[in-house]
């Protein structure tokens, strides 16, 4: 299958907040509180994707993966939010469409945001996947990434218990993920 990987703009705002709220629920819908769910709604993802995507940019990237010309999965990632990620770049969101699963969307959106982490300087990677995510867990473990620590998730709504995932090594992280057709950056 061509996946074609490139940043995401402001306009890829409901799209994505659709997918998220989707698999979000489809993923979480035995681990988090009914409360989570009834708060997290489309409308809530839609407005912080959109102040997401309005931002500076700066240390972070937003990227999207399509396929069979529609949005097949997003990633994003930037600088970490929470102690127990010793200074490595953070994974915030990693999410691919059911339809588009095991065809190496995951394997390549992480694969390209550890090479956009190196280009802002940083020699890791790590995220926070939520206790009890085992399909999650699997597929980072498949990646080679090293559970390092835990933390709590401060919420406000929901929280989580987190396992650390890290990758100390971006090029050999790269290196293992499928090759991409990535369009540049927009001027």
């Amino acid at each position: 299958m061509n996946v074609t990987i490139r940043p995401a703009r402001p306009a890829d705002g409901p799209a994505i907040a659709a997918l998220h709220f989707r698999m979000w629920r489809e993923t979480y819908r035995d681990l988090a509180p009914e409360d989570a769910h009834r708060v997290l709604t489309e409308p809530v993802r839609a407005s912080r994707w959109q102040a997401m995507l309005a931002g500076d940019g700066l240390g972070h990237t937003i990227l999207v993966a399509e396929g069979e010309g529609r949005l097949a999965g997003f990633g994003a990632a930037g600088p970490s939010s929470h102690d127990a990620f010793e200074g490595r770049a953070e994974v915030k969101f990693l999410y691919v469409d059911r339809a588009f699963k095991r065809r190496g969307i995951g394997r390549i959106l992480l694969g390209a945001l550890a090479s956009d982490m190196m280009g802002f300087g940083y020699h890791g990677i790590a995220l926070g996947v939520v206790a009890g995510n085992d399909p999650a867990i699997a597929f980072y473990e498949s990646m080679g990434g090293r559970r390092v620590g835990a933390y709590t998730d401060p919420g406000p709504v929901w929280r989580s218990e987190n396992f650390v995932y890290a990758w100390d090594d971006l090029e050999a992280l790269v290196a293992r993920s499928p090759t991409i057709n990535r369009v540049p950056k927009e001027a």
